[in-house]
């Protein structure tokens, strides 16, 4: 029998990215991203987004460790999608106008 574990701040709904229950603009992905990428604890995440609760974040967090191919996954998605769009705006015209003029 597997144990059910809850995180009391964070909505994972099938079909969505995981979120925060009383932010669900900000999901468990973004919180991970500023965590490994800045190298920012929880205390810091907490000064750069006053808003956001500890227990949030450490909610969050507590999913992340849990679940953490889910949201490799979907944060190396995000990183692959980031890379295409900055392609894509470095070969609109008016990119490849102003690259000439920069040379």
């Amino acid at each position: 029998m597997s144990q059910v574990i809850h995180y009391p701040h964070v909505v994972d709904a099938p079909g969505e990215s995981p979120r925060l229950h009383d932010w669900p603009r900000i999901r468990v992905s973004q919180i991970v991203m500023d965590h490994l990428g800045h190298a920012w604890s929880p205390d810091e995440i907490a000064r750069q987004y006053p808003h956001l609760s500890l227990a949030e974040i450490h909610s969050a967090l507590a999913f992340y460790y849990d679940n953490r191919a889910e949201i490799d996954r979907e944060i190396k998605a995000e990183l692959r999608q980031a890379n295409i769009d900055a392609d894509a705006a470095r070969s609109t015209p008016l990119a490849v106008r102003l690259a000439r003029l920069a040379r």
